[in-house]
């Protein structure tokens, strides 16, 4: 038997619904008693193994605070993507996995108190200068 990959979209739109709930510190089973399901149905949609149906992803957006486009920005295959005109590159995966991550959480959570713009400058150049690989 052929095992059946997510749609591209699908797995998107649960990437972002996973990125979203962990930014704003919400688990699995919190968000599946305020919809009414299992948080076994929460991990398949942010695997992006079940997808999610209109009414449904209006009732995520609502518990959330965010609107439902929310969920689709840089899907794959969204209009400009790839289109001669349109400067910026789509986003990759590797966003979403680095904010689902506990250190890329804390990072950007600690980055965004820092009011004064010059360090965050600062911190963006130091954190690219480690990363440089050595010459």
């Amino acid at each position: 038997m052929i095992k059946k990959t997510p749609n591209p979209v699908d797995k998107h739109v649960g990437s972002r619904v996973r990125m979203r709930r962990v930014l704003i510190g919400m688990s699995q089973e919190k968000l599946g008693e305020a919809l009414g399901i299992t948080f076994q149905q929460i991990q398949k949609y942010e695997k992006g193994t079940n997808r999610i149906g209109a009414s449904r992803m209006q009732q995520i957006a609502t518990v959330m605070g965010v609107p439902v486009s929310y969920f689709f920005e840089d899907a794959p295959g969204a209009l400009g993507e790839g289109q001669p005109g349109f400067g910026e590159a789509p986003s990759s995966d590797y966003v979403v996995d680095f904010l689902t991550t506990t250190e890329g959480l804390q990072l950007n959570k600690a980055f965004v108190r820092i009011a004064d713009p010059k360090v965050r400058r600062k911190i963006v150049d130091l954190v690219s200068a480690l990363a440089e690989p050595a010459a």
